[in-house]
């Protein structure tokens, strides 16, 4: 297994101890780390904002169901993708699950390769994320290193104004203003003024 998936944990939430054993036991033995909890409630009071992986939660459970789980994590802003396990074929809650963004709709019994399958999905869709996260952080760090009227040029490039606009409100000339958008450009390693703006854009919110 790649090094960063051993940063990942399959947090798996059932009722029933058996179930979570047994799932537990098939992932572990396939080289996954996890975790288990008897109740959604249990697992959303010890979620971490740091915690990373995905999710595997039956749908009927005595207090907060998997639906309700997969929902209050939305809520919270925690970003495990989630799989949900069920011993009932509902169409209707399968529907529910994906239009909340599930990966995938697990009926019992289902076959070990459906859950490796689909808890290598969430891995996938996990590893996007974080990488998103580690690029996002270093466009903040290089926005971080840019001079005050640098930043200031790139703030008002990403609102979508014309270098004389810029230099009309920065009060400097519109030469002035294409050679910070130059040096932002170079720092910021990017190759046209689209990118630039969309870096921008995420970097300065």
């Amino acid at each position: 297994m790649d090094d960063w998936r051993q940063q990942l944990t399959v947090f798996i939430i059932d009722d029933d101890a058996s179930v979570r054993d047994a799932v537990s036991l098939l992932l572990s033995l396939r080289g996954y780390r996890t975790a288990s909890f008897a109740c959604g409630e249990d697992f959303l009071q010890a979620c971490q904002p740091d915690w990373t992986g995905c999710v595997v939660a039956d749908i009927k459970m005595p207090g907060m169901s998997g639906l309700e789980l997969q929902r209050a994590l939305s809520r919270e802003g925690f970003a495990l993708p989630v799989l949900i396990m069920t011993g009932h074929g509902d169409v209707t809650a399968a529907r529910t699950a994906f239009k909340s963004d599930a990966v995938d709709f697990l009926e019992k019994p289902f076959e070990d390769e459906q859950l490796v399958a689909g808890v290598e999905t969430a891995f996938a869709r996990e590893q996007e994320r974080l990488a998103a996260r580690v690029r996002n952080a270093r466009r903040e760090t290089l926005v971080a290193d840019l001079s005050q009227r640098e930043r200031e040029v790139l703030s008002l490039l990403a609102q979508g104004m014309a270098n004389r606009s810029i230099a009309e409100q920065l009060d400097i000339s519109p030469r002035t203003v294409e050679v910070h958008k130059a040096r932002v450009m170079s720092k910021l390693g990017v190759s046209n003024v689209a990118e630039l703006v969309r870096l921008a854009d995420s970097a300065l919110k």
